[in-house]
């Protein structure tokens, strides 16, 4: 089952998107149950997120492009502490 995500990296990639993006939707869902015990899973329940953006930074952007604009704000966590990241992302009025 997927759920908003309230934990501490959930909160850390709401408020890096929040500020690079200024998204007029976020959601950001933690999918990491659905992984437990498979690789990447680092027992802590925040390994896999799902995030969901809507903003103006992305009109005209390719997908590869917004992806990027979503990768870089979040780069360490990938790094460090976020297993898997799913994106989708869209521009108002898409």
């Amino acid at each position: 089952m997927n759920h908003i995500a309230t934990g501490s990296i959930a909160a850390e990639i709401t408020q890096r998107l929040t500020a690079a993006l200024a998204p007029t939707r976020l959601e950001v869902i933690n999918e990491s149950a659905q992984h437990r015990g498979h690789l990447g899973d680092d027992g802590t329940g925040e390994s896999h997120f799902r995030v969901i953006v809507e903003s103006a930074a992305f009109a005209g952007q390719s997908r590869v492009a917004r992806q990027r604009l979503v990768n870089r704000a979040l780069a360490d966590l990938l790094a460090e502490r976020i297993h898997a990241l799913a994106i989708q992302t869209t521009a108002p009025g898409e």
